[in-house]
């Protein structure tokens, strides 16, 4: 069991999600259910600044996104962020707004916690592009995907989405879905490799918290080595990629959680990660 230390002056208090820590898993929920859970200015800067600050908590070491309600996330909402840019934004501030969007997403890319979408329900726009950028895509059997940004005069290509999607399901299948804004359905995603696991309604709660506990009872240290690799080799040659990778093993292969496999095979037992 990996162990956990708790973060004095942290909060939990979040206005505008729900934010919960159990046994190092951080689940954020999206509570806006009347409105499949929009977001608004206000919970992108939070939700922004939450990322920031999880990754220099002791007390997390998964992150599950979900929503409350038939929704995951409908994206931004039309009225609190489209008529008010419109309406009062001029381009400085326009900018601002798509440059916070962006960074949620760098952000969830860049934290070194194993991020689980547990989607339940539609996820349209920056929901769809918030559950392309973490790392596991848990979908019940309802949910949905829309990238919705060209339906709405928009370029498809929105908060790095133009990066990540092709990455996952090759350059074809992501320019038919960020140019056409069609639904995606769960299984649809699962055949094309946007979905991790499909699975029933009545249980995607259940099973995004088994994988989340799978994965804070395991070797974290390892995990975090393993994602940030994943992301920065995106756009490395090949001897640079294998350069870092050897620099990066050899750091773990000195760490305790690699010594405490050694001693556990030795002595036929599980080892006791503790993510060091």
């Amino acid at each position: 069991m990996t162990a956990f230390r708790a973060s004095a002056g942290w909060t939990s208090e979040w206005a505008n999600f729900g934010f919960v820590v159990d046994d190092g898993i951080a689940t954020i929920t999206f509570e806006r259910p009347d409105k499949l859970n929009a977001l608004t200015l206000d919970v992108y800067a939070d939700l922004r600044d939450l990322l920031a600050e999880i990754e220099h908590r002791d007390d997390v070491a998964v992150v599950v996104i979900t929503g409350t309600g038939k929704g995951f996330c409908s994206g931004g909402d039309v009225d609190e962020i489209i008529g008010e840019l419109l309406g009062h934004g001029d381009n400085r501030r326009v900018l601002e707004f798509t440059r916070m969007t962006g960074a949620v997403v760098q952000r969830l890319r860049e934290l070194p916690r194993p991020v689980i979408a547990a989607v339940n329900g539609t996820a349209a726009g920056a929901g769809a592009v918030i559950a392309l950028a973490s790392d596991f895509r848990l979908l019940s059997r309802s949910a949905s995907f829309r990238f919705l940004f060209t339906k709405v005069g928009l370029a498809g290509a929105d908060m790095g989405c133009a990066y990540l999607l092709p990455r996952l399901v090759g350059l074809g299948r992501a320019t038919e879905i960020l140019m056409l804004g069609e639904k995606v359905t769960a299984d649809e995603a699962q055949a094309i490799g946007l979905a991790t696991r499909v699975v029933a309604d009545d249980i995607l709660v259940a099973e995004a918290h088994d994988l989340a506990r799978q994965l804070a009872q395991g070797p974290t240290f390892a995990y975090a080595a393993t994602k940030t690799l994943l992301t920065k080799e995106l756009d490395m040659s090949l001897p640079a990629a294998v350069e870092m990778e050897a620099w990066v093993q050899a750091l773990l292969m000195r760490s305790d959680d690699h010594a405490e496999f050694y001693a556990a095979f030795r002595q036929g037992r599980d080892p006791n990660w503790t993510g060091r």
